[in-house]
């Protein structure tokens, strides 16, 4: 079932949102639960675990920026967007992985565009992976669930949800194995996954996970082309 949580101080606008996104997804068929907030506080004390969640930014006490600063603090990793009367905070969004940032009033085309896009993403997230030979048996792996590959001569590790295990694979197999799929090789040691870039600069990469990736000087010019690629077929603002 598809969760999405709908967070906005001005209790007309919260209602009226959650009832157009109730009304698309009627239209689609999928099973889902729309919920409402009133507060960022409120949003991070729910139990549930939202798919996506769209949050109003100028809000009374936490504003919507910082509550989605917390949501990603607490490892929420799913689709965030952002609904605000102001284009002020389009370009804080990024540091937030906002998917998209839609100015009130929304537009109901434009909103159907976006709840088509996210629930075509989240499909996608869960169900692409690849599966590797390890021990004498075949592993499936979930491409969403990988932070970044390692190769140490012919030796893959993978560091990712499960930890850190390895197997025996060429880089240049694996890189072309999931080309088009999120991955960039941003040194010849290093298979990054986009999705977890925090920031970069010319020498590394800031994964959240608070890891740290060398950048080779050759690849950054190719490496911040793939990201903002990455980002609009992602669904967020550029």
């Amino acid at each position: 079932m598809l969760s999405v949580a709908v967070c906005d101080d001005e209790m007309l606008d919260c209602c009226n949102m959650a009832k157009n996104i109730k009304e698309i997804l009627e239209e689609t068929g999928i099973p889902f639960i729309v919920r409402q907030f009133s507060s960022g506080r409120d949003l991070l004390n729910a139990i549930e675990n939202f798919d996506i969640v769209f949050l109003d930014i100028m809000m009374c006490g936490i504003n919507g920026m910082r509550t989605a600063q917390l949501l990603r603090d607490k490892s929420f990793d799913k689709i965030l967007v952002f609904i605000s009367a102001s284009r002020d905070y389009v370009f804080q969004a990024y540091d937030v992985e906002a998917f998209q940032y839609l100015v009130k009033p929304v537009d109901h085309l434009k909103l159907e565009r976006v709840l088509q896009r996210a629930v075509k993403k989240l499909e996608n997230d869960s169900q692409e992976f690849m599966m590797i030979h390890q021990d004498r048996r075949k592993k499936k792996l979930y491409l969403r669930d990988i932070y970044y590959f390692e190769i140490k001569g012919r030796v893959v590790s993978v560091h990712g949800v499960e930890g850190c295990f390895d197997y025996y694979e060429q880089m240049g197999t694996l890189e072309d194995e999931l080309k088009g799929k999120g991955f960039f090789r941003c040194h010849k040691s290093f298979l990054v996954n986009l999705k977890y870039v925090d920031s970069y600069n010319r020498q590394e990469i800031l994964l959240d996970t608070g890891e740290k990736i060398a950048i080779a000087k050759r690849r950054y010019e190719a490496f911040c082309q793939e990201i903002m690629e990455y980002m609009k077929r992602s669904g967020g603002s550029i």
